[in-house]
């Protein structure tokens, strides 16, 4: 993701200036800069995340990774690996079960490392596909949506123009920004973030900064 180019082109906007000046260029990850999870662990990871607080969701994740790494049950969630889709595909769902998960959350990551073990998710073609045709291609995966698949393009395979229309904080930030009397509409959002739709992923990571302020 070329930040540089992204940040050359918001700074123009008289919104996203002075957020440029106040937080600094945004924490996310460069071109040609390795992805900080496969595509596999990072959906895996997020199907585990979903609707739980971060630290219920990295107590089980820690959990579930134990199951894959019995000899080392002390290790930090940094230390021990995520399993292969392999792996995962012989576990038992009530094997899963026992980390934490519920039986819907289990039987999604079965579905996710099935069709990764059996080729039916293509993802070393990723690189050479359009942001909408992963996304269209990661939905057949159960428990898989448009949001997760945004989170996925943003932080780890690092495309510069997702905007995560149904994301809540990005539309909390665009409220605050466009001084909107209600949440944008994914329509509205697309309207007001044209001049710079192709660098919707840096403007993401701002409006989520505003978002977050009190």
């Amino acid at each position: 993701m070329d930040h540089a180019e992204s940040l050359r082109i918001l700074k123009r906007d008289l919104r996203f200036a002075p957020l440029i000046k106040k937080y600094g260029p945004p924490q996310l990850i460069q071109r040609g800069q390795k992805a900080r999870l496969k595509v596999f662990d990072a959906l895996l990871r997020s199907i585990i995340y979903q609707q739980l607080s971060g630290k219920a969701a990295a107590t089980i994740l820690g959990r579930f990774k134990t199951i894959f790494n019995p000899t080392s049950p002390r290790a930090t969630k940094g230390t021990q690996k995520f399993p292969t889709p392999a792996q995962v595909s012989i576990m038992s769902v009530e094997k899963l079960r026992s980390a934490g998960l519920s039986q819907a959350k289990a039987l999604y990551i079965k579905d996710l490392a099935e069709k990764f073990e059996s080729g039916v998710i293509k993802h070393r073609s990723f690189s050479r596909m359009e942001s909408q045709a992963i996304i269209e291609h990661l939905l057949q995966i159960k428990g898989v949506g448009v949001w997760t698949v945004h989170m996925l393009l943003i932080f780890t395979l690092g495309r510069p123009n997702v905007l995560p229309t149904g994301d809540l904080g990005v539309r909390k930030g665009m409220q605050r920004v466009y001084k909107l009397k209600s949440l944008p509409t994914p329509s509205e959002m697309e309207r007001l973030a044209k001049s710079w739709r192709e660098h919707a992923s840096i403007a993401a990571w701002y409006l989520w900064r505003v978002a977050d302020e009190k």
